[in-house]
């Protein structure tokens, strides 16, 4: 890699990103599945998934948020011969929306074919012709797959002008210049024909693996002979009338195959394209600056003033002519007195222990490479796979708060531990369920699935949490397992609290450091709710994983400041301040919420609208708590190592 004169000049710093940048833009590609060799002759199976919203070619404003089945009725798409079979999927995979069936496509390899009939459908009701239609005007997309490739169409990045898979395409398409007066609806027109074009690699004479699916849609309105042949050449479009029923919809497809030099394990590098990826560099740029800032400060804090402070506390000590303290030495017998509600606060920062392990883990087997889009919900099988086992930390964390702030209720904080906080996230996911079974949408999630859920939510989270507890609440002489004592004692009566600037009360404390850590990660936000809500493939971990540890270490540092600034105004009620403190980050997160569904949305179905808060604040309530929990250890570390440093009779 040659370096010029200003990046020299930038140093280590940048040197050290610049390496990183393979595994920042993509991480390592370890496939998530095994090859499959075809023989010419061989079939290829065609999957399809769910129907899902997309934005327009022109970038327009995404109208749902609801996939519906492939195989809905309303939507009379041809059938294999028995009828649709499901095909197995991963319990990530049907959290994620995956709803896999075959399909009655007929493809063989190394053979091209055009006009294919795939069916005529029966008659089709005027209503289901709406819904249809309206489907269409949001932009509704098929979503096929062959050998686990995606089918896509290709598109240009408008900032590079770099070609790229996107995948889908559109159910149909809209035509507002067509419409008459304003009054009447946008004509739309169905795509009912395929071209599909399968990209292949030839490893020897015999064995050829699919590195590439591309489909161009058609609306063409097309007539079956009574020889049960169509003539594809039809030039006029297939336009739905939504005031009277359709006679039937023919469907036809183009099978053609394409000798490709992109190896099998490569072939995912056309789908997964990084969108200007100078704006996470300007992300991560922005979220270290602010980094080295807050370090700097609490570099100055920790070897100036708290060494200067430390300094002159105990020489007046060893003086025989002691004055009067002063400082954050004036609550040493109160810092450490027991918070109000220490049970709910021993249980969230378990709680948010529990995600951060799961969070940091996740990210790095996705760094890693070991979650590949090949392998179809694995993101989500881990992310849930981890959060269960890690109920260990959460009781084993909880348990030892609560024995710190003296709490005798043990069954009670055990209980609270194992079943409040995910007991919130699942009825808030039942409640979202409840919308999208009455929706009719494929994202429900199956009773089985729920019922699996809760097996794994009883059966392994819970126990693993009373078994953290156990050894988080059993006295032994363990460094393990020893008791949490402070570093100073606590005086029986509480000190008065003198009058607090404005700035340095709750909520203006919580807005003022709540929005540093925001800024680290608001970039990386964005691309994550377009992953999301527009269903593309995330695969940036590198960034994700190098914008994590930078908040984690902004969320500690804010919290620390603020705590340092609070015990200097005799204030030393920091345990729930240092949570909410750090905590406040989520509700930025909240706000750009409520902007992105906004600006990014278009959206007047309630259901929709329930649907994305309902997920928008499982997630955001999940990042409260994680990075709450990160506040209240960083303070706790700090006023204890700043206790144990001064000398107190």
């Amino acid at each position: 890699m040659r370096y010029d004169g200003a990046t020299r000049r930038l140093g280590w710093p940048l040197l050290l990103l610049a390496h990183l940048w393979p595994l920042a833009t993509q991480a390592f590609y370890l496939p998530g599945v095994a090859p499959r060799d075809y023989r010419q002759g061989e079939r290829v199976e065609l999957t399809v998934n769910p129907v899902t919203p997309k934005i327009d070619a022109l970038g327009s404003q995404l109208r749902s948020v609801i996939p519906y089945n492939y195989y809905m009725k309303q939507f009379h798409f041809c059938q294999p011969e028995g009828g649709p079979k499901s095909r197995a999927a991963s319990l990530g995979a049907i959290l994620s929306g995956d709803r896999l069936y075959n399909s009655p496509f007929n493809l063989v390899m190394l053979h091209n074919t055009t006009c294919n009939v795939l069916c005529k459908t029966d008659a089709i009701p005027k209503e289901d012709i709406g819904f249809i239609a309206n489907r269409i005007r949001e932009h509704y997309a098929y979503n096929w797959l062959i050998d686990g490739l995606p089918a896509a169409h290709i598109k240009i990045d408008r900032q590079s002008g770099e070609p790229f898979y996107s995948v889908g395409f559109n159910l149909g398409q809209a035509h507002p210049d067509w419409a008459t007066n304003q009054t009447e609806s946008v004509p739309v027109t169905l795509h009912n024909h395929y071209h599909i074009r399968v990209q292949y690699h030839t490893n020897d004479e015999v064995n050829h693996r699919i590195v590439g699916v591309i489909v161009s849609p058609y609306s063409k309105h097309t007539l079956l002979s009574q020889n049960g042949t169509a003539d594809c050449n039809a030039t006029e479009p297939l336009v739905l009338n939504e005031h009277e029923d359709h006679p039937g919809i023919v469907y036809t497809y183009d099978v053609s195959w394409e000798p490709s030099d992109i190896p099998w394990g490569t072939r995912w590098d056309n789908y997964l394209h990084v969108f200007d990826p100078s704006i996470h560099w300007f992300s991560l740029t922005i979220s270290a600056v602010v980094v080295i800032f807050l370090t700097g400060m609490v570099a100055m804090i920790m070897l100036k003033a708290l060494h200067k402070d430390i300094a002159r506390y105990n020489v007046d000590e060893e003086q025989d002519d002691i004055r009067e303290d002063f400082g954050w030495k004036l609550v040493h017998g109160d810092v450490f007195r027991a918070p109000p509600h220490a049970m709910l606060l021993s249980v969230l920062v378990g709680n948010g222990a529990q995600l951060l392990c799961m969070a940091a883990v996740t990210l790095v087997f996705a760094v890693l490479g070991f979650l590949s889009p090949s392998n179809r919900g694995a993101l989500i099988t881990v992310i849930v796979t981890f959060y269960m086992l890690f109920g260990c930390v959460a009781g084993y964390v909880s348990a030892r708060l609560y024995k710190m702030f003296g709490g005798e209720e043990w069954k009670t904080n055990i209980a609270l531990t194992a079943f409040f906080f995910p007991g919130i996230i699942f009825g808030i996911i039942f409640f979202i369920n409840i919308f999208l079974l009455s929706a009719h949408s494929s994202d429900a999630v199956p009773f089985g699935t729920l019922a699996a859920l809760f097996a794994m939510w009883f059966l392994i989270s819970t126990p693993l949490t009373f078994v953290g507890a156990y050894f988080g609440f059993k006295k032994l002489a363990s460094i393990y397992t020893y008791a949490i004592e402070h570093p100073v004692r606590t005086n029986q009566i509480p000190r008065q609290i003198p009058e607090q600037a404005v700035y340095l009360r709750p909520l203006p404390t919580m807005f003022m450091a709540g929005v540093l850590p925001f800024s680290a990660i608001f970039i990386e936000l964005y691309f994550i709710m377009n992953s999301i809500w527009y269903h593309k493939i995330y695969y940036v971990f590198g960034f994700l994983f190098l914008v994590f540890i930078i908040a984690a270490i902004t969320c500690s540092q804010v919290a620390v400041l603020m705590c340092y600034f609070h015990l200097c105004t005799e204030d030393y009620r920091w345990w729930w301040r240092s949570f909410f403190t750090s905590g406040a980050c989520a509700l930025y997160t909240s706000a750009f919420a409520v902007y992105y569904y906004y600006t990014r949305l278009d959206i007047n179905s309630f259901t929709s609208t329930v649907l994305y808060f309902g997920w928008t604040g499982i997630m955001t309530l999940m990042l409260f708590v994680m990075t709450g929990a990160i506040g209240f250890a960083a303070c706790l570390l700090f006023t204890r190592k700043i206790y144990s440093a001064i000398k107190v009779d």
